[in-house]
């Protein structure tokens, strides 16, 4: 079983290419924010870290973090946002860590494939076998995220100022896939890569 890391800059069109892949390919395909998701919620190993953190005042009528909430305490305070992400970040990897053991024991899956925003800032190079880049031009992804999400220019400006650059991107990823074109191309990119 290949282990496999995709990530890239908002907009770029990760999940167009983790969908593709999870439809073609004998692939087990995981999205880091949804784990964490996951591990945020009651009985799971973050829930009672975060609550205790940022007070019960985060939690919806059912007793599950508000997503709103939180966001609003831990981005008012570089301190809060860092100390959930201590929490957070280790539990996920802990998480891929154990699961990729696992996986490689039942011999189920050809490919094993993380998406993470934070793959390179949280060295997952180190636990996996390789990290693929999706990139697209700058102006491509501005469209896709006015379009498809509504985003103003000053919320597309902080993201993308907050985020790595190319070049970071590829000195860590043995591959880049452009999604600046058609699904066709960037398809046929994966397919190169895959076989």
């Amino acid at each position: 079983m290949k282990t496999i890391g995709i990530t890239g800059g908002v907009g770029s069109g990760k999940s167009a290419v983790l969908e593709y892949i999870a439809e073609k390919y004998n692939a087990l395909v995981i999205y880091a924010d949804k784990l964490a998701y996951e591990l945020e919620s009651p009985g799971h190993i973050c829930y009672d870290r975060i609550v205790e953190l940022l007070g019960r005042d985060i939690l919806d009528s059912d007793g599950f973090i508000n997503k709103k909430a939180m966001a609003e305490k831990i981005f008012a305070d570089n301190d809060l946002l860092r100390e959930v992400n201590d929490i957070v970040h280790p539990a996920v990897k802990d998480y891929i860590t154990d699961r990729i053991r696992r996986e490689l024991e039942y011999d189920e899956y050809d490919y094993f494939v993380l998406e993470a925003a934070l793959l390179i800032e949280e060295k997952y190079y180190e636990i996996l076998d390789e990290l693929w880049y999706v990139r697209a031009d700058e102006a491509v992804r501005r469209q896709r995220l006015r379009s498809s999400r509504g985003y103003s220019d000053e919320k597309i400006d902080s993201i993308m100022d907050s985020q790595l650059d190319d070049q970071t991107y590829m000195k860590y990823c043995k591959y880049v896939i452009d999604n600046s074109g058609n699904l066709t191309d960037t398809y046929a990119q994966v397919d190169a890569l895959m076989d």
